[in-house]
């Protein structure tokens, strides 16, 4: 049975990615370690995984606030992490046309399909988005995180709890510093 929903502003922190490609699982474990961790009510922690249309369908239950935690190719050594504030076209704008592939969905295609969701449900999307990425070492098939992305995993659940201290987004100043 689930506890009901908190009452005021609820984030949601999503762990996506696929386990057996490798670094692609960092957010799925990085999640798992933080659901360890004593945190407020209002904020949920759930291991998406490749269940990218089942994120976008949950985040019409309302959410003031979203993490995603990912993989996140960007050219640093494998092991950095990033802070990244998504600048979402979601409160404007035609919603885009999404090609769905349920096993294969980045974030922005995740994204583009709760747009489109909320274009024909009324619905709202979160007020703030945040992505704690992690530079990936290899995404190759392969269960298993290579050492300076599993030893990543732990400064990332520091740093998420860095970012939500009382559930609330720090500024993004602060999240830069913690992700240095």
């Amino acid at each position: 049975m689930n506890a009901p929903h908190p009452t005021g502003p609820r984030t949601l922190v999503a762990g996506i990615g696929n386990i057996f490609l490798g670094d692609d699982g960092f957010g799925v474990e990085t999640v798992r370690r933080l659901t360890e961790r004593l945190l407020p009510a209002h904020i949920e922690v759930e291991d998406i995984g490749v269940r990218g249309v089942h994120l976008a369908y949950q985040l019409l239950d309302g959410y003031d606030t979203l993490v995603l935690v990912d993989a996140t190719a960007r050219g640093e050594a494998p092991g950095t992490l990033y802070v990244i504030e998504h600048d979402s076209p979601l409160d404007g704008g035609p919603p885009a046309a999404t090609a769905l592939d349920g096993h294969r969905m980045t974030p922005d295609t995740v994204l583009a399909l709760l747009n489109t969701l909320c274009a024909g449900t009324g619905g709202q999307p979160p007020r703030r988005i945040l992505i704690v990425g992690c530079e990936p070492a290899s995404v190759d098939e392969g269960i298993g995180l290579s050492p300076p992305v599993a030893d990543a995993v732990p400064r990332a659940v520091r740093l998420i709890e860095e970012l939500l201290p009382d559930g609330e987004p720090a500024s993004r100043a602060t999240a830069g510093e913690a992700a240095k």
